[in-house]
């Protein structure tokens, strides 16, 4: 399909419409679609380690000044709260991170089914805050990296 339409006149992304100079402004990259139909294809098809970064916790407020980042993707022996939902301020160890169903497991976050049988509860990552953190070398690198990210991109309140 043409980006021109039968009088010459080039059409919106949509297609349909003339262009609107104002939101074509608005996109920056040429190469990144803003089409709502590509952006949810591309997360829920995307790969693994990908949706590692995708499924990303807030961290708490002590973490957040202490480490001077706001979220970090989450993994298996971090200890969260819930902030949202029925279980939401129970806290607890995350168990599984389940990233083929967007979801994590939480200790004594469980439900019973029917038959009587004990089964984790799933909850989203964006629903939890990160209260304590499983360090390792790895981990130290991201937080360091990310924290220097934040201070060179930003301006501090002393330079305003």
């Amino acid at each position: 399909s043409s980006h021109f339409g039968v009088s010459g006149a080039r059409l919106c992304h949509l297609g349909s419409q003339p262009c609107d100079p104002v939101t074509e402004a608005m996109k920056k990259k040429a190469t990144v679609s803003i089409s709502r139909r590509k952006a949810r294809k591309a997360y829920f098809t995307a790969p693994s380690h990908i949706r590692r970064k995708l499924m990303s916790s807030q961290l708490s407020k002590e973490l957040r000044t202490k480490y001077n980042v706001r979220s970090v993707p989450i993994r298996r022996d971090d200890e969260v709260m819930i902030v949202r939902g029925h279980y939401k301020d129970r806290e607890g160890k995350v168990i599984q991170v389940y990233r083929k169903k967007w979801c994590i497991h939480i200790e004594r976050v469980t439900r019973d089914k029917a038959n009587g049988q004990t089964v984790p509860f799933p909850i989203h990552p964006s629903k939890v805050v990160i209260t304590k953190l499983k360090l390792d070398k790895d981990r130290k690198a991201l937080l360091e990296r990310k924290s220097t990210a934040g201070k060179k991109g930003k301006h501090s309140e002393k330079e305003t």
